[in-house]
């Protein structure tokens, strides 16, 4: 009779689990190898980034003489807008309210000029024999002890920087008609500016569906939202910055009406307008009344309006100036210096002016960019909880 089945036959292997290779470990020089390939990978897209950056700038110094125009415009546009914008909702005509708003911009420029030459006409002469007084002095000064220069010495002096300006008289030349040129520049620019900004009032309600029909796409969609974002902080900044620099210029020139220093209303006007270039602006504005303080009244007077405009500078800088611009900059100060530093350094005092709301835009659409990329970081990582979930159901009901 036969065995039971199976008894003596031996029993079936468990199939072999395949164990995963781990990778070996790396040496000290494959370490190296792959610090290597990071180093030079990110070394060529910082080197492409620059030259990018380089060939902006190029482009954009070649065509200064157009970019400069729509810039300003573009600025002078955020500032007029509310009163275009309100003519156009009670029905006025969109080439009328741009007409309208351009008027009051003027009219409150020239009151401003207007406001000022009595007093420079008034106050400049006497300021003149002032200083006269004061270089005097300090020429007397100096032939005192201990430096006891003779008067001829500085006769000499004279004399030889006579020399050197009649030597250089051919640059000096030169540099007249550059004046000359530079000047019919600005009154150009200052002209196509306002023509840019009529148009850009009448029909700024147009751009926006115009770039949307022309582009498409599902990118038009966020170039439209970064275009919006910036309109937003700019006309925020410059409305922000416009009260800063109105309440810094109030008190500085209530501060030099009571010190009695002259040309007072003037001072007050280039303080508001140096108030636009943040740092060096109030830097330069209030250098320029202490100056006018101690050739006028003396070195007394010129440490009280010192006082006066520090003063005044520390309640803007840390008490008005962030409540008014915290929500439309967001800027580190240290952006905004360098951002400064670098427009004078390229353009000028336009440049300076400039830089800050460049850089805030920059910033509007670098924060737009980083909004957009943690949205997909988030929409994936709920793709993959949810596939894991599902993945996991399906093994516990199999």
């Amino acid at each position: 009779m036969p065995d039971k089945i199976g008894s003596d036959s031996p029993k079936p292997r468990a199939p072999r689990r395949s164990v995963p290779r781990r990778p070996r470990p790396r040496d000290r020089g494959e370490f190296i190898g792959d610090g290597g390939k990071w180093v030079a990978t990110w070394s060529l897209r910082l080197l492409l980034f620059a030259a990018a950056l380089y060939v902006v700038g190029w482009v954009v110094g070649k065509m200064w003489v157009v970019a400069l125009p729509v810039s300003l415009a573009v600025i002078v546009s955020t500032v007029l807008w509310p009163i275009a914008g309100w003519l156009h909702r009670h029905r006025v005509p969109a080439s009328l309210a741009s007409l309208a708003a351009l008027t009051v911009a003027i009219g409150a420029f020239a009151f401003l000029i207007a406001s000022i030459v009595p007093s420079i006409a008034r106050d400049v002469p006497e300021l003149a024999e002032q200083a006269e007084r004061g270089i005097i002095s300090i020429q007397e000064w100096f032939a005192g002890p201990p430096l006891n220069i003779e008067p001829e010495q500085f006769d000499e002096y004279v004399q030889a920087a006579a020399t050197i300006l009649q030597e250089s008289s051919d640059r000096i030349a030169s540099g007249v008609f550059v004046g000359l040129g530079a000047a019919t520049s600005i009154i150009i620019t200052l002209i196509l500016s306002l023509v840019l900004t009529f148009f850009f009032l009448k029909d700024g309600l147009r751009f926006m569906p115009w770039f949307l029909r022309s582009t498409g796409g599902t990118g038009a969609r966020h170039v439209a939202e970064v275009l919006t974002r910036q309109w937003k902080t700019l006309a925020g900044f410059i409305r922000a910055q416009a009260i800063v620099s109105f309440v810094d210029a109030f008190f500085i020139w209530i501060g030099l009406m009571v010190m009695n220093v002259p040309l007072a209303n003037a001072l007050a006007v280039i303080t508001f307008i140096a108030g636009f270039v943040p740092i060096i602006g109030a830097f330069v504005a209030g250098g320029l009344a202490v100056l006018v303080a101690l050739v006028a009244n003396g070195p007394i007077n010129a440490l009280i309006v010192l006082g006066i405009i520090v003063a005044v500078q520390q309640l803007e800088s840390n008490i008005l100036q962030p409540i008014l611009q915290s929500r439309h900059m967001n800027l580190h100060p240290v952006v905004i210096l360098l951002s400064v530093t670098a427009g004078a350094r390229l353009f000028g005092i336009v440049g300076a002016f400039l830089a800050v709301p460049v850089a805030a835009m920059v910033a509007v659409a670098v924060r737009y960019i980083g909004e957009v990329l943690d949205e997909r970081a988030r929409e994936e990582r709920e793709q993959y909880e949810e596939e894991t979930h599902d993945e996991e159901e399906a093994v516990e009901s199999g």
